[in-house]
């Protein structure tokens, strides 16, 4: 269900700075957030402030072009995944802050635990073999698009096995376009490539527009038997 629509108008992506920033204010209401990714942003703190992002160039994950080491599919064998069964434990992970660069504020929890509770945020879930939590990622789903915001691991290789479970089910629903805002070494070692930002503004107000999917809706087929399965990720 559409929330509430944002009464703020978001600048266009193209008016960036040299660093990203479109530019600061508005709020964290799920009408805004919706909004802003539509349009090619995505919030994060400046300072004290609530600042809007659209980075050039754009990282993102091509579903058909991820990497899967030799070690990762090891690794995955160990684990577990779920979708959308502990998104508060996922965001609180993702918001220790204990982690180097961490950006997560009780703000941010705030608004996108809202967003889960109306549907639209979602969580992959990493478990070992007692059941316990060792890794996630947590993101927003609209239409074709899914937006990566950030992910954690207590062990070795377990937010890397939640990014590939959700390439596939991406892929598997019918999604268009995966988001991750920066290209890191890190996500780089996945398949993250680097788009200019005209090209990931086309491709996202594309992808959110689409109305005939919902990818993690009723009708979703979800994988979370812990084998690797050899489809199209591409070995390390």
């Amino acid at each position: 269900m559409e929330p509430t629509p944002s009464p703020w108008i978001l600048p266009d992506a193209d008016s960036a700075d040299e660093h990203g920033l479109v530019g600061v204010g508005a709020d964290l209401e799920p009408g805004t957030v919706l909004a802003a990714y539509r349009r090619g942003l995505f919030p994060m703190a400046v300072g004290d402030q609530l600042g809007w992002w659209s980075p050039d160039p754009r990282g993102i994950l091509p579903l058909d072009g991820a990497h899967i080491s030799r070690s990762l599919q090891r690794s995955m064998r160990k684990f577990h995944v779920t979708f959308d069964t502990d998104f508060p434990g996922v965001i609180r992970g993702c918001a220790d802050p204990s982690r180097s660069g961490g950006w997560i504020d009780t703000d941010i929890v705030v608004a996108y635990s809202r967003l889960f509770e109306l549907g639209w945020a979602h969580s992959i879930e990493v478990r070992d073999s007692t059941g316990a939590l060792v890794g996630g990622l947590y993101g927003v789903s609209i239409g074709r698009f899914f937006a990566g915001e950030s992910m954690f691991h207590r062990v070795t290789d377990a937010s890397k096995a939640a990014v590939i479970y959700l390439v596939r089910h991406l892929r598997r629903n019918g999604a268009a376009l995966l988001d991750v805002q920066w290209r890191t070494d890190h996500l780089a070692t996945l398949g993250v490539i680097d788009i200019d930002r005209r090209d990931y503004v086309s491709r996202a107000r594309a992808a959110t527009a689409a109305t005939d999917v919902d990818l993690f809706g009723p009708r979703a087929r979800f994988e979370t038997r812990p084998e690797v399965e050899q489809t199209h990720e591409k070995p390390g």
